[in-house]
């Protein structure tokens, strides 16, 4: 393909040129409706005369559609959909960390949250929902971070026991009031946790934020093959949860922030270990450190256990 501005030709048998410019423009839009995200916005910056009919609202519906189902109710315009896919399709780069101290102002922050949420099993959607949040509330600023999409319902795949590995998941979050998204899960699982006490397995789509992470989660009941929970938290690099005012920071920030490149979901689940390990060894240190406190603790009562004796034996 040229990108010089001018359409490529194509010579036929005789030696005449025909550009592609010169294909009906219905022709043209049903072939670009088969391109994926990435490739339709290449080549709406590749010539000015595709320029136009890379910006086909209905290419554009028509793609987010297919990859998430459940923003068909969410997106009103027709330059929506363009928009969405340019915010939540690419994976989202560190933000500052939260804090007390560079925290946005409240005002500033969205004062409401539309998740859109798509679950697939084998390539087929078996759930798709839209769940909206009052993120103004003092209950969601003061309480940890958390939405949820599925509590305690419980679904089977049409056809088959869901198998947990074969699960993938798309969460965006979306603030009405702007207009941006952001992608808040990895898609992919980046660990299968299964406890053998209970029978349930944890799936985890994580995005790591910096020094805090994003954790869709999807509980699965494999004894009775089927989904029991989808829910939505942020944790940070010492495994605890973030309070819904300083999530809604950084959720506020990764919006407006950088997006990815290429390669970004592969490095999710690279990103989600980096993100463990650094909160066990974390982890780890403060247990020793405790240990050290609580030998100490130990050794000066016993010293002084050791003196008061003295003293009532020589007194």
């Amino acid at each position: 393909m040229a990108i010089d501005g001018h359409s490529p030709a194509i010579a036929d048998g005789g030696g005449d040129a025909t550009a592609i410019g010169d294909l009906p423009t219905d022709a043209l839009a049903l072939v670009l409706r088969r391109l994926d995200g990435a490739s339709l916005a290449a080549l709406g910056c590749a010539s000015s005369s595709f320029h136009g009919l890379a910006a086909d609202p209905d290419a554009w519906r028509g793609l987010c559609l297919a990859l998430w189902p459940s923003v068909r109710d969410v997106v009103s315009d027709g330059d929506g959909y363009r928009r969405l896919f340019a915010d939540a399709f690419p994976f989202p780069a560190a933000p500052p960390p939260p804090s007390t101290s560079n925290a946005a102002p409240l005002c500033c922050l969205p004062t409401r949250l539309v998740s859109a949420v798509d679950l697939h099993h084998g390539g087929a959607c078996i759930m798709s929902r839209v769940v909206e949040t009052d993120a103004s509330s003092g209950w969601f600023l003061g309480a940890p971070f958390r939405v949820d999409a599925l509590v305690q319902e419980g679904f089977s795949a049409p056809s088959s026991p869901i198998a947990p590995s074969e699960l993938t998941l798309s969460w965006i979050l979306i603030d009405p009031a702007s207009g941006r998204a952001v992608n808040a899960s990895s898609r992919r699982p980046v660990s299968v946790d299964r406890s053998w006490l209970t029978g349930e397995t944890v799936v985890r789509f994580a995005v790591v934020l910096g020094d805090v992470a994003l954790d869709a989660a999807v509980t699965c009941d494999e004894q009775h093959g089927h989904v029991r929970e989808v829910s939505l938290c942020m944790e940070d690099a010492e495994g605890g949860g973030v309070s819904g005012r300083d999530g809604l920071a950084a959720v506020a920030a990764a919006m407006v922030g950088a997006r990815q490149g290429r390669g970004a979901e592969a490095a999710a689940s690279q990103k989600y270990e980096e993100f463990v390990k650094g909160k066990t060894a974390r982890k780890e240190r403060m247990a020793r450190r405790d240990g050290i406190i609580d030998l100490c603790c130990s050794g000066v009562g016993a010293l002084a256990f050791v003196g008061l004796l003295l003293m009532l034996t020589f007194w």
